[in-house]
């Protein structure tokens, strides 16, 4: 064989060797339902929070961790625990995706995106930025 299929060879085999292993790694989007059934395997979980249950965070006591009780899209309740500092204004979040993995009967969660509310709803438009006819 010449050096130049030897060369494409090893590169076919890295390029094979790439896309298995970030194809194991990926995680989809489910419920809390979905992620209880499959411990273990990393999960994402859109929801929003669970009114009248506490947020429990001490900073004293961990700063690095906190828990709340969140609800999924398909209306499952479950208590999420994540490991990093509390977010600011999280109580006024209107949506959050958790991503974590079941373990014990709660969803610990690694990482975690947020939206936060708009901060005009259509009924609250300044009178500077509303249609005005001439």
């Amino acid at each position: 064989m010449k050096k130049v299929h030897i060369l494409l060879l090893i590169v076919l085999v890295a390029a094979v060797g790439v896309v298995l292993s970030l194809s194991t790694n990926t995680s989809t989007y489910a419920g809390f339902n979905e992620a209880k059934q499959h411990q273990g395997r990393e999960y994402h979980v859109m929801g929003k929070l669970s009114e009248g249950k506490p947020i429990e965070y001490d900073a004293l006591k961990d700063a690095n961790s906190f828990s709340f009780t969140m609800i999924d899209e398909e209306g499952t309740e479950m208590l999420v625990r994540y490991n990093d500092s509390k977010p600011q204004d999280f109580e006024k979040l209107d949506q959050i995706v958790v991503i974590g993995q079941m373990k014990n009967g709660y969803f610990e969660a690694h990482k975690m995106n947020l939206k936060c509310p708009s901060k005009y709803n259509n009924n609250q438009v300044p009178t500077e930025f509303t249609e005005t006819s001439f």
